[in-house]
């Protein structure tokens, strides 16, 4: 139940994640100008939204980095009882016995 729970909101963090950082505008262009330019900074404030798009990819960034850790913590606790595929097998320690070559029938003279 923790693990669905942890797992859903792992993938909707990476999905948010990904929106953010796609918006966000990058060195020296003026994708911000397409969203209205001046109406952009009054909503984000004086700085415009590089600030606030930072402080949220990095803040998104570290919750990504928590949950990741935690699944991989829950699941290798989980996996213990996983003994591998040859194990499951039987007599896996004994080597295979080597195939026999068909025994073709001698060639009739004519």
């Amino acid at each position: 139940m923790l693990v669905s729970i942890l797992w859903g909101f792992h993938i909707l963090v990476c999905i948010v994640l990904i929106v953010v950082v796609l918006l966000q505008a990058g060195r020296g262009s003026t994708i911000g100008l397409s969203f209205g330019g001046g109406a952009s900074q009054t909503v984000f404030g004086s700085s415009g939204g590089k600030n606030f798009f930072a402080r949220l990819t990095s803040g998104l960034a570290i919750v990504f980095m928590i949950t990741s850790i935690f699944l991989s913590i829950l699941s290798s606790r989980t996996s213990r009882s996983y003994r591998g595929v040859m194990r499951q097998m039987p007599n896996a320690s004994a080597p295979a016995a080597p195939e026999k070559a068909p025994v073709q029938a001698p060639a009739e003279a004519e």
